[in-house]
């Protein structure tokens, strides 16, 4: 029954990643289509965020009252109404209205799916669980990559709104495995960790260490965010090409991102989470250095797709 459990978080956290690349991969399309410019984007964006945000800071209380299962079946049939919205907008602030919901409810999925994985399972389980929010990642623009092909960017929003409106299904259907008595306790934890629950916002930040891990986070989220919601528009505004070809490659970025945190899930508990964290910041500076290299003419390998 455990085993079928983390089959449906990781599904769920799949559902995660899929909208959070579509905007960035359609975008140059969308705001010609819109008559907005370029840097609109950051509006929605700054929306999603703020949405995120909030519904992450009071996820603990809202957890607390309607538990793990309610909260999470609520926030991904947000994400999924959020989803049909943007497929069928049609001017700029419709885009900025259903960014609400999908900022909240992706919020509110992150922050109890992390918590109760992070309570209940090992360092490995949350790296396979951040690999397949990567997945998501990874689908969403392809999809969109095919959606331009053959007809527009609303029918990408509108694939991804009914994959989300079937996981909300698989999530109704699996209510019973989450009432359990027994809760599945990680390899590394003890019995006594397993009635823990969320802490509060105030004694959170009192944690030890908890200005730093939020610091070291926001740094790696601006680099994520930054790098997934511009690649595609950077590519095809500055670097010329294709629209559908930028979309595609977008999906090489999270490509690594998956196939990183997949590895890392084999080694995690072994090398022990501070030292994965300053390997991690020191392959991502690595990864920096790289990127002011000059090389020559552009290249995918989405273009020989």
């Amino acid at each position: 029954m455990y085993t079928i459990l983390i089959v449906i978080i990781n599904l769920t956290f799949i559902s995660l990643g899929l909208p959070d690349t579509l905007l960035g991969s359609a975008w140059s399309v969308m705001c010609g289509d819109l008559a907005v410019p370029l840097s609109y984007m950051g509006i929605i964006t700054m929306i999603i965020s703020a949405g995120t945000v909030i519904s992450s800071l009071f996820a603990g209380v809202v957890v607390r009252k309607a538990g793990t299962r309610g909260v999470v079946a609520i926030s991904v049939f947000l994400t999924a109404v959020a989803m049909f919205g943007f497929a069928f907008s049609g001017a700029f602030w419709h885009l900025c209205l259903w960014a609400i919901p999908y900022g909240f409810g992706a919020g509110a999925i992150d922050s109890a799916l992390n918590n109760y994985v992070a309570l209940h399972y090992s360092s490995r389980h949350m790296s396979w669980l951040h690999c397949f929010w990567g997945v998501g990642t990874i689908i969403s623009p392809i999809i969109m990559s095919w959606s331009l092909t053959i007809s527009s960017w609303h029918g990408g929003y509108f694939i991804v709104a009914l994959i989300q409106s079937v996981i909300v299904i698989v999530l109704l259907c699996s209510i019973r495995l989450w009432k359990g008595k027994k809760k599945p306790v990680a390899e590394d934890k003890t019995e006594e960790q397993e009635d823990l629950k969320p802490n509060g916002l105030l004694k959170a930040i009192r944690s030890k260490g908890a200005i730093a891990v939020s610091l070291a986070f926001f740094v790696y989220s601006a680099v994520e965010s930054t790098a997934g919601y511009w690649a595609s528009s950077y590519l095809v505004s500055f670097r010329g090409v294709e629209v559908e070809t930028a979309a595609a490659c977008a999906s090489l970025y999270y490509i690594g991102i998956t196939v990183g945190r997949f590895i890392s899930g084999f080694i995690a508990n072994k090398i022990g989470d501070r030292n994965f964290v300053q390997i991690g910041i020191g392959i991502k500076a690595a990864g920096l250095v790289l990127l002011l290299i000059p090389v020559g003419p552009f290249y995918c390998p989405a273009q020989d797709l």
